[in-house]
C-alpha cells in the first residue's frame, strides 16, 4: 500500500488546480469578460488546450488578461506534471492487487473532488473571497473602453453624418425615442463645436455628426434609412 502515499499530493494538486482555475475565471470576469467565456479561457489556458483565433485576440490585446493567462499556463504545466508523476508513482510502486485498489482510489478521489468543487458551497465561498480580494487591487480598478462598452457583444459607437437631404434634418432627438430602444447620443460634432450629451429637444442640423452608442443592429435600422 505504499503507493497510497503518492496519491495524497495528486489529490492536493487537483484541488489546488480547481481553486486556481476558478480564481482566474473571476479575475478574467473582472476585466470585462462574461462568465462563460471567462471560465472557458481560464480552463483552456490552465490545461494548455488553447483558444480559437478570436478568443486569443481578446486576450493578447489586453495586458491584464495576458498576465492572468500566462500565470495559468505556468501553473497548469506544473500541476499537470505533478499529477502525472504522483499518480504514475502510485501505480508503479504498487504490487499485485494494490494496483487495482490504487487505480480505483485515484478515480474515486477525482470524482469526489469534482463533485465537491462543482456542487458544494465551498467553491462559491472561494469565488466570493477571490472577488473581494481582487476588488481591492488597483489592477482591476479600470478597464479598457472596448471592454466597458462591450463592443464584442454587438454594441458599439457609430458616427452618423447628417446631410442636407437627410431625413434627420430639423428633427429633435426625442422624435426617434432613442432611450426606449437602448440607444444614447453621447454628443454632436457641430462645425467646430462639441455638444456633449445633447438634450432630447436638441434639433439636428445639416452637417451634424451624431455620436451614437448602442446595439449596432438597432443603430443601423434607425439611422441608415437614407441609404436604402
Amino acid at each position: 500500500m505504499t503507493g497510497l502515499y503518492f496519491l495524497a499530493p495528486t489529490f492536493f494538486t487537483i484541488i489546488c488546480s480547481f481553486m486556481i482555475v476558478r480564481a482566474a475565471a473571476i479575475a478574467l470576469m473582472m476585466t470585462g469578460l462574461d462568465k462563460d467565456r471567462a471560465k472557458f479561457q481560464a480552463l483552456s489556458a490552465f490545461s494548455g488546450t488553447g483558444f480559437t483565433t478570436h478568443e486569443a485576440e481578446s486576450v493578447m490585446k489586453h495586458p491584464l488578461r495576458r498576465k492572468i493567462v500566462s500565470w495559468l499556463m505556468v501553473l497548469g504545466n506544473a500541476g499537470i506534471v505533478t499529477v502525472i508523476v504522483s499518480s504514475t508513482s502510485s501505480l508503479v510502486s504498487s504490487k499485485g492487487s494494490d494496483i487495482a485498489v490504487n487505480g480505483l482510489l485515484l478515480v474515486a478521489g477525482v470524482l469526489i473532488i469534482y463533485n465537491l468543487a462543482t456542487r458544494s458551497r465551498l467553491i462559491s465561498t472561494w469565488e466570493a473571497f477571490v472577488e473581494k480580494r481582487l476588488m481591492k487591487s488597483r489592477a482591476f480598478e479600470e478597464g479598457d473602453t472596448e471592454d466597458l462598452l462591450h463592443f464584442i457583444e454587438g454594441y458599439g459607437l457609430v458616427k452618423v453624418m447628417v446631410g442636407e437631404d437627410s431625413f434627420l434634418l430639423d428633427r429633435s432627438l426625442n422624435e426617434f425615442h432613442l432611450p426606449q430602444q437602448g440607444l444614447l447620443v453621447l454628443g454632436i460634432e457641430r462645425e467646430r463645436k462639441w455638444v456633449p450629451v445633447p438634450h432630447a429637444t436638441e434639433k439636428i442640423m445639416a452637417g451634424d455628426r451624431l455620436i451614437v452608442y448602442g446595439a449596432l443592429t438597432v443603430v443601423n435600422e434607425i439611422f441608415r434609412r437614407e441609404d436604402n
